[in-house]
């Protein structure tokens, strides 16, 4: 950084004490209280403009004798090729790239261009315009960040008149920001899983990592090193091969790329779709479809390049591929059962959690196939025995009372 410079008052001494008492550059820095240096490097641009004492009266000016002495201050002549910062900052985000290989590049393509301490400070001072508050640099394909909107939209039964609220399911990428929205009714577990499931097959590819908020849909118990995970939602990364990484609660930072995304869909879907009347949901998502493509396709005003571009250039090729089929064959559909245990003339039904969606088993006894069965009567029978001893009440056992004696004592 450079030194700063002396006041006017200051400087016109100099000059005074160099060209008409004629003191050298050492009796200058002790009579005016400077450097040597400083001294030294006045002295020389005094020399450059060929200043003569007394000064002319052009010169009582200080903005004039300002500019004479120091030309290049407010206009800096630069001479070396200035590189490309917004493709610089792209290319940083693909995998494995270091601004050590994109300063080699550039010095290959430019000889003469900047040295690497150079390059760097000045991406960093090119970066400072770039509106993050938290600066994190996600790589392509690394992790995608999953959230629900705040707002909603209502849905008018037409039978009945009632409305029902629409929020929006909110997935992007880290590295181009490519952003998936859906409405849905509910945030229960089916609806979480699906619309990741549909997000992904937007993506046409599966991230390294998914970043959820802490919900009780997807996560159990939130903690800061060992988050307990629905048991479903797991069994959906280990099947799509990914890993979940819940964010840290009441940090809303390690999750800035889809708060920002929740942002824009406010303003850019819910905000565009507020005096429109939605009578199904299938006109809602019709309707939402078309305003997240003109998002995605909308140029950027730092990067010039929309999402959709950054995503086809940069990232589709990160994204790991999708697996065969949208779910397993044992999770293709939700499968509820209850297991019931009888006690005390007093029934508890209880049901688990299966792959994707609920599964769990019953204490009533399962029909077999057997052909014994086939009629269908010692089936009946069998559920029929089995409800009347689960409902038969237990005899209560009571201890016959002992009468106390005169005394008190009780007899024997």
């Amino acid at each position: 950084m450079a030194a700063e410079r002396v006041p006017m008052r200051k400087l016109r001494e100099v000059i005074r004490l160099r060209l008409a008492c004629g003191l050298s550059g050492r009796a200058i820095a002790q009579s005016c209280r400077l450097s040597v240096s400083t001294v030294s490097g006045y002295v020389g641009r005094i020399a450059v403009a060929k200043l003569g004492w007394p000064l002319p009266a052009e010169l009582d000016d200080d903005t004039v004798l300002e500019r004479l002495l120091f030309p290049d201050e407010h206009h800096p002549v630069r001479s070396r090729p200035e590189p490309d910062w917004a493709a610089i900052h792209r290319e940083l985000r693909r995998p494995h790239v270091t601004k050590q290989l994109l300063w080699q590049e550039y010095r290959e393509a430019q000889p003469d261009g900047y040295q690497y301490s150079q390059f760097c400070a000045r991406y960093a001072a090119w970066a400072t315009h770039l509106p993050v508050t938290m600066r994190q640099v996600h790589r392509a394909g690394e992790k995608g960040f999953v959230d629900f909107s705040g707002g909603s939209l209502p849905i008018v039964d037409l039978q009945t008149g009632e409305t029902t609220p629409a929020t929006l399911f909110l997935a992007v990428l880290g590295a181009s920001n490519l952003t998936y929205a859906e409405p849905v009714l509910h945030q229960d577990l089916p609806t979480w899983i699906g619309a990741h499931v549909n997000a992904l097959a937007y993506w046409g590819g599966v991230p390294a990592a998914l970043v959820p908020d802490n919900p009780k849909v997807g996560v159990t118990r939130p903690d800061y090193y060992d988050p307990d995970l629905n048991p479903t939602y797991a069994e959906f990364a280990q099947y799509y091969g990914t890993v979940i990484l819940p964010a840290r609660p009441y940090h809303a930072r390690d999750k800035a790329k889809v708060e920002q995304g929740v942002l824009l869909a406010e303003r850019w879907i819910l905000a565009v779709l507020r005096n429109r009347i939605f009578y199904s949901l299938a006109e809602l998502q019709t309707a939402v479809a078309l305003l997240l493509e003109r998002l995605n396709t909308r140029p950027s005003r730092h990067l010039g390049q929309s999402r959709r571009d950054l995503f086809e250039s940069i990232e589709r090729a990160a994204l790991r591929p999708l697996p065969a089929r949208p779910t397993s064959s044992r999770s293709g559909r939700a499968r509820r059962s209850a297991s019931t245990t009888t006690s005390n003339s007093r029934t508890t039904t209880t049901a688990s959690r299966g792959s994707f969606g609920v599964s769990g088993s019953t204490s009533a006894p399962r029909r077999p196939r057997s052909s014994s069965f086939s009629t269908g009567g010692a089936w009946r029978a069998t559920c029929a025995a089995t409800s009347s001893t689960s409902r038969a009440p237990t005899p209560r056992t009571c201890r016959p009372r002992i009468a106390p004696t005169s005394s008190g004592r009780p007899r024997a």
